[in-house]
């Protein structure tokens, strides 16, 4: 074993010692078969020395088993330089009669390492043990050292034992004498390559060597967790303070951060910096709208209590004109001298952490951010060895993460059990004065509680978050590959909004995915679809509010307010889009699918501009990401990097997502009564059965807005072939393809790969790059319908639920009737075979006729009739 490396196991074998999960005797074993005879001889007691103040009993320990171990096999002087050596180290405790004073070093210096009381009931070796074992010792070897207490499986036990405590060495201050601080005690798996880390991240995968455990099975081993005191006492003279900048991961599991600043062993200061003009960034992104910031003031709440319950609270501030100036502020109050935090990735945001990173260092404060937000970090993905054709799409995001996997993600880290705390806490301002959850009031001065269904909604806790993960894998992860289109049932996990504010971090969520039983790759893509839109976002930071394909922001739209306010009310008068808004409005959420739906209908019906509908869905969804609903309205817009090859009709649709109208009911009960196969187009009602109903449109249900919608469609996307005629520049001549301008971050890669692609194109100093086109747009011409052009603008529609239940069956059927009668044709053939054999004479052929004659148009197998009564 490399030096280093036994340096670091030895660390982390005395961090098992203070922490009461290996003996002394073990941890000495562990020394001399990591350090060698030589090397233990000289560096043991440097090595424990600074367990003379704060770990007196243990310190004492660990020297008289190094003393007995070593005086048999050392020569006089030796033993002379080991006895002074302890006289001395009695003669310091003496001096030490107090615990309070044994946390301080000589001259008046705060002692760094942190304190860990030892759990009841630990066996102590006892010196004469290591005696009997130490005569079959061979000074030259370890070897007879390994078989009489094997120091092999001392270090199997290190390794295997899933915790994460990281060395961190801190120089005394005006001595040579380094110390070790030791860290947090949490349980992981092990560690991934990079290579099995690429597979999770393109395929969804984790190291199929390991079987990652359910995350009910990690809470119940917190729960059942010893309770050891990990970090500072609170003492006046304890290391100067860490800030524990919290923004988006309100969690304490698998918090990268929380675990840096325990690590760094002094006491630790949540603080949460809401800055309102920092979150929102250049342009009109609409970063925290109104649901967002409730759920923001809720989960705030809830995660300071999961503080309180660890010794610790969370303290609230606002702005004083940025987070830099908030953070140096408290660093002079505090006097901190390390700052941490998990990164995050909107272009501006990081933009501002770069700058808050460079200030405090400075000033001599360390900062640092860590990796936690997405699975992948969306700025070190790189296109190296994939090429730019197809970008846009998750494939060849996936194919860029699997070429170039980075750093390997790991597992998932359990919370702590207690946070050390400050001498003197800074002084905040209560989470209401942030005024994330404001209400607006009446002239009347009532307030109007418009957020009073999300809060019965959802419970917005990490707990919540584990208790939603753990009901999808117990139930929903089963139907999720083929009905996770369903309004109508539970079949969607619902975390978005957990995962927007990091109450549930991407890795723990792919981790217990892939512990269930049934592992939907689709699920786990949409980890994947999360990750490339941040990626989309880095690369084009206008992505919020600008088309990304230039010839489309020519495009004409509608601007008629009164059917934005008809889309955003639910009363477009077509029940399936009425039904998805009213539930957003109510509740801050609705599914994928459904999300699809109401965007086809505001962009291909109504005319309206996707801007609208992103700004809507930021300042209504709970769960509003910018770099995702950007992403997918540029997408449903026909102007981002991938375009959708369909349109949602609103009630084709219906047939598919709420097939008997229970999602329909729910939201629109007006519509309660009437019958399933007429509930999304009430429209062809007779008048008597809209009247037993109590519909009166116009008045308890809307009229609808539009009625041509196969019209308004075909119009929609001949709009699209006219903006692309107009600026042909954009147009790729030779693939039909639009051609987008390439992000400055691509440019280097574009130029290795112009020639090989063959499809970068220069204009002036730009580059252009082709990007995913449907198909009738790529061949559209003046006349959509003309010989010359093997597509149109009418798009496959979505059929009825009913009807494809129908087909099936009777494929069923007619599949099985086939395998019978090949069954009996089998035996008939064997008996005839048997019969030629053996010379007897063979049946008479059996009489009848195929039921019907097979035709081009048919289906379905032939079925003799014959072969089928013999069967029943």
């Amino acid at each position: 074993m490399p030096p280093s490396a036994g340096k670091v196991l030895v660390r982390k074998t005395l961090r098992e010692v203070l922490m009461g999960r290996e003996d002394p005797e073990g941890f000495f074993a562990t020394c001399v078969s990591a350090l060698g005879h030589q090397e233990t001889r000289s560096q043991f007691r440097s090595l424990i020395r600074p367990l003379c103040t704060a770990h007196g009993p243990l310190h004492s320990t660990l020297t008289s088993i190094y003393e007995q171990y070593f005086t048999e096999t050392e020569d006089d002087d030796l033993g002379l330089a080991l006895a002074l050596s302890l006289m001395e180290m009695k003669d310091h405790q003496l001096s030490t009669p107090s615990q309070e004073s044994r946390l301080h070093q000589p001259g008046g210096r705060p002692n760094p390492l942190i304190s860990v009381s030892q759990p009841q009931g630990s066996s102590r070796i006892q010196p004469a043990d290591v005696v009997g074992r130490r005569k079959t010792h061979n000074s030259s070897q370890t070897g007879p050292w390994v078989k009489a207490n094997p120091p092999q499986t001392n270090q199997e036990a290190v390794l295997q034992k899933s915790t994460h405590v990281d060395k961190y060495e801190k120089e005394t201050p005006g001595t040579s004498q380094t110390v070790c601080v030791s860290g947090l005690s949490c349980s992981i798996p092990k560690h991934n390559t990079v290579e099995e880390s690429d597979k999770m991240m393109a395929e969804g995968d984790l190291n199929p060597s390991e079987k990652p455990k359910r995350s009910k099975n990690r809470r119940q081993r917190r729960k059942g967790a010893s309770q050891q005191v990990v970090g500072l006492p609170c003492s006046p003279s304890a290391l100067p303070p860490v800030l524990l900048w919290f923004r988006r991961d309100l969690r304490l599991g698998d918090n990268p951060a929380l675990i840096g600043s325990l690590e760094v062993g002094a006491p630790v200061i949540p603080v949460f910096i809401w800055s309102p003009e920092e979150e929102e960034g250049p342009g009109i992104t609409v970063a925290m709208g109104g649901a967002c910031k409730y759920w923001l003031h809720q989960a705030l709440s809830c995660f300071s209590s999961s503080l309180e319950c660890i010794g610790s609270h969370l303290v609230f501030f606002e702005a004083n004109g940025s987070s830099l100036h908030t953070l140096k502020e408290l660093v002079k109050e505090t006097g901190a001298r390390t700052v941490l935090a998990n990164a995050l990735y909107e272009p501006w945001l990081k933009e501002r952490d770069d700058v808050v990173v460079s200030a405090l260092q400075k000033d001599a404060v360390e900062c640092r951010m860590f990796h936690s937000y997405c699975v992948r970090d969306p700025y070190s993905v790189s296109t190296e060895g994939v090429g730019l054709r197809g970008i846009g799409s998750v494939s060849h995001f996936m194919d860029c993460c699997r070429q170039n996997p980075g750093s390997a993600l790991g597992g998932p880290l359990d919370p702590p059990v207690s946070l050390p705390t400050p001498a003197h806490w800074p002084q905040g301002v209560s989470l209401g004065t942030l005024g994330l959850a404001r209400m607006p009031r009446r002239k009347d001065g009532t307030t109007i509680d418009w957020a009073a269904n999300i809060r019965n909604s959802w419970d917005f806790s990490e707990e919540g978050a584990c208790a939603q993960l753990e009901a999808f894998l117990n139930d929903g992860v089963y139907r999720y590959e083929k009905e996770s289109s369903r309004a109508d049932a539970p079949n969607t996990s619902c975390l978005s909004p957990y995962l927007h504010f990091g109450q549930l971090s991407p890795r723990w969520l792919l981790w217990d995915a892939k512990g269930a039983r049934c592992r939907p790759p689709k699920f786990q893509r949409k980890l994947a679809w999360r990750d490339l839109a941040y990626w989309q976002l880095t690369l084009f930071p206008d992505l919020p509010w600008e088309s990304l394909r230039p010839p489309y922001k020519a495009l004409r739209w509608s601007s008629d307010r009164g059917h934005l306010k008809a889309w955003q009310r639910g009363q477009t008068g077509y029940p399936l889009v009425d039904a998805a808004m009213r539930q957003l409005w109510l509740t801050g959420w609705m599914n994928n699918y459904m999300r699809h739906v109401v965007a086809s209908f505001l962009i291909a019906y109504l005319y309206l501009p996707w801007q609208e509908g992103y700004r809507w869905f930021q300042d209504t969804l709970v769960d509003a990401d910018v770099a995702i609903d950007a992403m997918m309205w540029q997408n449903g817009g026909m102007c981002g990097l991938d375009h959708w090859n369909f349109v949602m009709h609103p009630v084709d649709a219906a047939m598919t997502c709420d097939p008997y109208g229970s999602h329909v009911r729910k939201w629109c009960p007006e519509l309660a009564d009437l019958p399933d196969d007429l509930i999304h187009k009430p429209w062809k009602c007779p008048a008597s059965m809209l009247r037993r109903a109590g519909v009166v449109f116009g008045q308890t249900y809307a009229e609808r807005i539009v009625t041509d919608l196969e019209e308004r469609r075909s119009h929609s996307l001949q709009d699209v072939a006219l903006v692309r005629k107009e600026f042909g520049r954009y147009v790729d001549k030779q693939s039909g393809c639009d051609l987008v301008p390439l992000p400055p971050r691509l440019v280097s890669e574009a130029l290795g790969l112009s020639h090989r692609d063959g499809g970068v194109v220069t204009e002036g100093k730009h580059f252009l790059l082709p990007v995913i086109t449907r198909m009738e747009f790529k061949h559209q011409l003046e006349d959509p319908d003309a010989t010359s052009n093997p597509y149109n603008a009418v798009l496959k529609g979505y059929v009825s639920r009913k009807r494809d239940e129908t087909i099936a069956f009777l494929n069923e059927r007619d599949f099985t009737a086939s395998v019978m009668y090949e069954g009996v044709q089998r035996k008939e053939r064997l008996e005839s075979n048997y019969r030629r054999i053996e010379g007897l004479p063979q049946p008479p052929a059996p009489r009848g006729r195929a039921r019907r004659t097979p035709t081009a148009k048919d289906r379905f197998p032939v079925v003799p009739s014959g072969s089928v009564s013999s069967v029943r």
